[in-house]
């Protein structure tokens, strides 16, 4: 059975509640998308080797996965505001 797919999932929910953490801590919403990829990248590289299915063999590409499913938060909560209409 394949899990991989899900821990890139769970670090886009992780890198989602970070950012929301940092946004009810104080009001700097224009760093959030580099807080939520330097979020990524690391749990990415703490994925490769802590997942036997984690979909990335090397560091790098386990980085650049982080950093897409963090950055991926933040365009969750973006299309989340359009439809909400703020």
């Amino acid at each position: 059975m394949d899990l991989g797919i899900i821990g890139v999932g769970a670090i886009t929910v992780i890198c989602y509640l970070v950012a929301e953490c940092v946004k009810a801590v104080g009001n700097i919403n224009k760093w959030l998308p580099v807080i939520c990829g330097a979020v990524g990248a690391a749990l990415g590289i703490v994925g490769m080797f802590v997942m036997p299915d984690f979909p990335a063999h090397d560091v790098i590409t386990a980085a650049a996965v982080g950093v897409v499913s963090g950055l991926a938060a933040t365009g969750v909560n973006q299309i989340y505001k359009q439809f909400k209409g703020e």
